[in-house]
């Protein structure tokens, strides 16, 4: 793939009905231009597949698309062998996904392994959150990446700075004294605002992030993809009108020894970055 693939990502995510824009296709492609591939049929893209690798601890495969119109010739399938063999050739240990229940059978057949379930959770409004102010902006975005490298299990800190420059608003921490005690950041999709990572070590400060993002978000739906078993995340969504969406199930291939710390997130960045 390259960025002149970029149109036909994006159109093959639109016929999906996913949030991505092309910024996110830009985010793979720098990071890992070698390894990003799209399938041909007859000159057109039918088919995507992305990875990118955190650290050489362990990569990521993301937008997995096919075009409805071609599914079951097998497309699919040789996108992920060719990124699983791209990664395998690079030496990194571990790959992971997000995946979706209709694609987790094909996942397990490549050798992925569950690691702990994921919830997306959306929130429609009609009116737009005016409360909140308790979260603040971020101001040490240092700190917020080198706790997040633990949390996460690898350093992403050029994803995240990326994912902060473009709305910088959406950053935010809650610190009590000089602790930080939660951080988030958030996207502006294409169909939605998107919150995540949402990090936060008890309920009152997960609940004043979450506050202070629907503050700033503008648009009239929200999305956030919550890990289910986080004890007070989903909760505090039902208690602000999200309603559940779909499920996903975080799995790896290979060993697995930097899992991070999934016990404290409230909500991971994204299913096509982690």
């Amino acid at each position: 793939m390259t960025r002149a693939d970029i149109p036909a990502g994006m159109r093959l995510k639109e016929i999906a009905g996913w949030n991505q824009t092309p910024a996110d296709w830009d985010r793979f492609l720098r990071a890992s231009p070698e390894g990003c591939f799209v399938a041909e049929a007859q000159g057109t893209v039918v088919g995507t597949a992305a990875t990118m690798v955190y650290e050489q601890r362990f990569a990521w495969i993301g937008m997995v698309l096919v075009d409805p119109e071609v599914r079951g010739r097998g497309i699919g399938t040789r996108l992920l062998e060719r990124a699983i063999e791209h990664l395998d050739a690079r030496g990194v240990p571990t790959s992971k996904l997000d995946a979706t229940p209709q694609g987790r059978p094909l996942y397990e057949k490549l050798g992925f392994m569950a690691e702990y379930e994921i919830e997306r959770w959306v929130l429609k409004r009609l009116q737009l959150t005016e409360e909140g102010k308790a979260a603040e902006a971020a101001q040490h975005l240092e700190n917020i990446l080198a706790l997040d490298r633990g949390i996460f299990g690898a350093d992403r800190s050029g994803l995240l700075r990326s994912v902060h420059a473009e709305a910088p608003d959406l950053t935010l921490e809650v610190r009590r004294g000089d602790e930080l005690r939660a951080y988030a950041l958030g996207r502006r999709g294409s169909r939605a605002d998107h919150l995540g990572p949402w990090m936060a070590q008890d309920a009152s400060s997960a609940r004043e992030l979450l506050e202070e993002f629907l503050r700033r978000a503008r648009r009239d739906t929200v999305f956030v993809d919550v890990l289910k078993t986080n004890p007070f995340a989903p909760k505090l969504l039902q208690e602000r009108g999200f309603e559940f969406s779909r499920p996903l199930t975080r799995m790896y291939r290979g060993s697995n020894p930097y899992p991070g710390r999934p016990e404290l997130l409230c909500a991971i960045l994204g299913p096509e970055f982690g």
